[in-house]
């Protein structure tokens, strides 16, 4: 079940289950989770891009682990809001990995996710062997950080 929008993925999402935030790259994919009362993410690793099936198995492990009740995309928009390359193969990703999970999936706008954990591990003086590790995760977390404060907005107004 693939979601465009964060209500959507609410509703049919388990209440007390955490959420995944995914930031996928061609090499890497960056993993999140969430809290079960989905009010903070927590930059968890990075998985090394390999073949769908195995990069798929290490994120199903992780709904597993972790109970995980929604997934959440980083869909990388170009600067205008126009949907690119990249955004395709994350749709295809999605559609993809939809096969393999009752999950709810949707998309959060990642525009400039990177570029804000970029900032937010120079401004901790971290060095650049450490970022090169980490920025992917972090900006993954920033994606569902996003995600959740949007549901959380949801909530209140609702």
């Amino acid at each position: 079940m693939i979601f465009e929008d964060i209500a959507e993925i609410m509703a049919q999402s388990r209440k007390t289950l955490a959420w995944m935030g995914l930031d996928l790259g061609t090499k890497t994919i960056g993993v999140a989770v969430s809290d079960r009362l989905l009010s903070s993410a927590t930059p968890l690793h990075t998985v090394r891009r390999k073949k769908f099936s195995a990069d798929a198995q290490a994120l199903l492990d992780v709904i597993t682990n972790r109970d995980i009740g929604a997934i959440i995309l980083g869909l990388p928009r170009n600067m205008d809001g126009s949907e690119g390359p990249r955004s395709q193969s994350t749709r295809a990703f999605a559609r993809n990995l939809s096969a393999l999970t009752n999950l709810p999936i949707g998309y959060w706008d990642e525009r400039l996710s990177t570029v804000a954990a970029e900032r937010a591990l120079l401004e901790a003086d971290t060095s650049r062997k450490r970022r090169a590790e980490v920025i992917d995760h972090v900006a993954a977390g920033y994606i569902l950080q996003g995600a959740l404060d949007r549901a959380r907005h949801i909530r209140a107004v609702g």
